[in-house]
């Protein structure tokens, strides 16, 4: 029977609680699950006491009422379907900027890397000629008293 009370709420735009107090002031009995067992007459006093018309009067007025309901509702879905569409907007506008930051970070990335590498050609260049004069740095000389062939590598590249 609860669904009855539901659907005499819905009809009469009241809550199931107000439609529920009401029978207990009409002194409705209830049956033994504690729930109100409607007629149809006792349906037809419900919707009188709330719309003062009859129940077949009530359902066209709801019907009416639903397509006012749905109006409303596609409305609201609709605006809120607008308001996404321009936070959209403005997110592909952030997105267009971050991928021309990130061209702009990428091409100087590319630079440095060049510049890096030059930087070691030269480097190795250098060291190259310092190893066939025969120097092993600019400021420290040579020293001829020590035999070459029981110097390490580690020493003879960076000096003692």
């Amino acid at each position: 029977m609860a669904g009855v009370i539901t659907e005499i709420a819905i009809e009469c735009g009241v809550s199931e609680q107000a439609v529920r107090a009401w029978c207990r002031r009409t002194l409705f009995a209830k049956d033994a699950k504690g729930s109100f067992p409607i007629s149809e007459s006792q349906k037809t006093a419900i919707y009188q006491h709330y719309l003062g018309v009859e129940r077949k009067q009530v359902s066209q007025q709801a019907k009416a009422s639903c397509e006012t309901c749905e109006t409303t509702l596609i409305a609201m879905l609709q605006g809120e379907l607008d308001r996404k569409s321009e936070q959209l907007a403005v997110k592909d506008k952030q997105i267009e900027e971050l991928n021309a930051r990130l061209a702009e970070v990428s091409s100087a990335l590319v630079t440095a890397q060049q510049t890096a590498a030059a930087a070691q050609a030269l480097h190795a260049g250098t060291m190259h000629q310092q190893l066939l004069s025969g120097k092993s740095g600019a400021d420290q000389p040579e020293r001829e008293t020590e035999p070459v062939q029981k110097r390490s590598w580690f020493s003879r590249f960076f000096g003692d």
